[in-house]
């Protein structure tokens, strides 16, 4: 009996472009709360598709563009890798080290020191 073997690059290409999201999530995030007009570009993204999104402020926006990356990321990749032989090892600890960065870009006290450096 033969063992046939799988690319596994599509898996690793689905874990990274979700590390990839939750930082261009968090990144959005710091960026609306730079600057005002910053805040209000992003909320426009947010309204331009989405229903209601007025009442819910630049959230939308945010997650529309975490939506975008992590699409965009997981097209890109799975494209580049879908026959080759990835380490999911690698992609899920490449994923595990972005949502770190994300969670701690995303922490009110990080937040809050950065965007008082920029300003």
């Amino acid at each position: 009996m033969t063992t046939r073997e799988y690319p596994t690059g599509p898996a690793a290409a689905a874990l990274i472009a979700v590390g990839v999201g939750l930082v261009a999530l968090a990144i959005s995030h710091l960026l609306a709360e730079l600057a005002t007009p910053l805040k209000e570009a992003i909320h426009a993204i947010g309204k331009a598709w989405m229903p209601g999104a007025a009442g819910i402020g630049p959230y939308a926006g945010k997650e529309t563009i975490a939506l975008v990356a992590w699409l965009g990321t997981w097209l890109i990749l799975h494209l580049l890798w879908k026959r080759r032989a990835i380490s999911v090892t690698t992609g899920a600890i490449v994923c595990l080290v972005l949502l770190g960065v994300a969670t701690t870009l995303l922490w009110p006290p990080v937040t809050e020191h950065l965007v008082e450096l920029v300003r």
